[in-house]
């Protein structure tokens, strides 16, 4: 069978500056890296965003995934092909993969089949450096709190109450809790600590949050890292390095720029997860698609529940847009799983587990209605997916009054998208343009915006909260913190907070565990059921089947 690398290689890619020429970038205005990959620069990313947007923004999202795969950047992807083929004039903005699910269980993040945004090894492996940048600011910060302890001047800074963890861009279980300055005095002050990874920082929030070189500097200056002995927040202007850790962004916080397999540009610019973060692409990189296309395709990590609501009650807010349409994506294999089906059977037609499984749709729907925004559902197709499973899904979307539209993009690219473009294009251009609405304002009590969440998008009868999520209730209104967002952490298998649960589950509690303070990002972070902030690797990781040769060429990505 052919898989993902080989079909990537057998492009033939544009040189750079004619993909940028498209958008209306010079091509001194650009910082390349190689042939086929750019940074647009500081000025000329003035110039165009001082202009008013003239694209659509269409958001894509998901139902609840499983193992069984959805392929939400695969049909981002075709979609932006397929738009170009009906005639318009399309960009893609999507994340950036982390080296964690690459090397681990999920792999690549640069699609898929004919569908896929180029070159997809330098893209899922270091790109241009921009999550080692935001590595380094974060552990450059961790470093200097440390320091302050160590030497005792100034501050008097409590290490049992600090909140600013380490980072690394791979997924590591072990190195989620430990004790670090060991082995005497000259090695810093014992003290408990640990590592998140890279995607979780508060430093990628904020360089995908963030408008320019001045605005990143102020939102990490506000960051939060502990207390002192007496009580007081230690921010990172208390030590006089925000600075220096801007200064170590000066290059992540351009946007990248690509191609997909079919020459659409592709703007690939930051990578915080869904189910830790606010699961979206910059700003900027999103503001300037707008400026440089008549649709502009983004899309929301996991499902529907986690990036899409972030998007719509975080990013856009903070970005200053709106999206006119979601396209929702579903497969048949997903519904079948979410309708009882195991995955060691998912090859054999079963239209009635597919309708089973379709209530997980069914809340997504109705969750893109809360907002204002209509739905577009994008069955993508298996080639093992019968008919008869096809018209499950179909029965599904009418009896929820929804646009729907097969695609094939994984196999024919563009092609195979026609359809889903068609369909959004007339979903966009028949209705008014209208701002989506939020689910919440965010002058509302904390408590009262994760029940709002928590009932409304999840299906939740009620939320409990630990002892420690109190306390941290207790210093969020203290501090002034509680009319900030909030940017719910959540296992993105199931719409609960249990990730066993499949379907629509009803009649469950949510438990919030902790709450912390991302003051930079402008945001809370309620820790639900058990989420991790740093994966672990699986059994088998993917890295088992990477490999390269003698000449340079990598194998086994996907």
């Amino acid at each position: 069978m052919v898989n993902d690398i080989d079909i990537a290689r057998g492009y033939s890619l544009r040189p750079i500056e004619e993909i940028a020429a498209g958008m209306g970038i010079r091509k001194e205005d650009l910082r390349s890296y190689g042939p086929y990959i750019a940074k647009i620069r500081q000025p000329a990313l003035s110039r165009l965003l001082a202009q008013a947007p003239r694209g659509k923004l269409i958001l894509v999202s998901a139902i609840t995934p499983t193992p069984a795969g959805e392929g939400k950047t695969t049909t981002s992807i075709a979609l932006a092909q397929g738009l170009a083929k009906i005639g318009k004039k399309p960009v893609v903005a999507l994340r950036e993969p982390s080296l964690g699910p690459v090397f681990g269980i999920k792999g690549g993040a640069t699609g898929g089949g004919h569908s896929q945004v180029l070159p997809m090894e330098d893209i899922n492996l270091h790109f241009t450096g921009d999550l080692h940048a935001v590595t380094s600011a974060h552990n450059l910060i961790a470093a200097a709190l440390d320091n302050c302890i160590h030497y005792r001047q100034g501050l008097r800074v409590s290490p049992r109450d600090l909140v600013w963890p380490r980072v690394m861009d791979m997924n590591d279980r072990a190195l989620r809790s430990m004790v670090i300055g060991l082995g005497g005095s000259a090695n810093g002050v014992p003290r408990e600590c640990g590592f998140d990874i890279t995607a979780a920082s508060e430093i990628m929030a904020i360089l995908c949050l963030s408008m320019g070189y001045e605005d990143l500097k102020k939102r990490i200056a506000r960051i939060l890292l502990g207390f002192t002995e007496e009580g007081e927040p230690v921010r990172v202007s208390d030590l006089k390095i925000e600075g220096a850790a801007s200064a170590l962004l000066r290059e992540a916080l351009l946007p990248n720029l690509v191609q997909t397999g079919e020459g659409i540009p592709a703007l690939i610019h930051g990578g915080p997860f869904a189910n830790i973060a606010q699961g979206a692409n910059s700003v900027i990189a999103t503001n300037l698609a707008l400026r440089c296309s008549d649709y502009t395709v983004t899309e929301a990590g996991f499902g529907f529940d986690l990036g899409a609501e972030k998007f719509f009650d975080i990013v856009a807010p903070s970005g200053g847009f709106s999206p006119e349409a979601v396209v929702l994506v579903a497969t048949v294999r997903a519904l079948k799983m979410h309708g009882g089906v195991r995955k060691s059977e998912l090859d054999l037609p079963n239209p009635e587990a597919v309708a089973l499984g379709g209530v997980n749709l069914e809340k997504h729907l109705e969750n893109i209605a809360k907002f204002h925004v209509p739905a577009v559902v994008a069955i993508n197709r298996f080639p093992g997916d019968t008919d008869e499973e096809i018209k499950a899904v179909r029965r599904i979307c009418q009896a929820k009054n929804a646009a729907y539209a097969v695609s094939t993009g994984w196999a024919d690219g563009g092609a195979g998208a026609v359809s889903l473009a068609e369909e959004v294009s007339k979903v966009c251009e028949a209705g008014q343009k209208q701002k989506a609405r939020q689910l919440y304002e965010w002058k509302l009590p904390v408590e009262e915006k994760i029940a709002l969440i928590a009932h409304e998008v999840y299906g939740a009868q009620a939320v409990d909260y630990t002892g420690e999520a109190k306390k941290d209730l207790r210093r969020i209104v203290k501090l002034g913190y509680s009319e900030l967002p909030v940017c719910i952490a959540k296992t993105q298998s199931s719409l609960s907070d249990n990730p066993k649960l499949l379907g629509r589950p009803k009649d469950f509690l949510v438990t919030v565990r902790r709450i912390f303070i991302s003051a930079g990002a402008g945001f809370l972070v309620p820790l639900t059921g058990d989420i991790l902030r740093m994966p672990g690797l699986p059994r088998i990781p993917a890295a088992e089947s990477i490999d390269i040769d003698a000449e340079g060429n990598i194998s086994g990505l996907f």
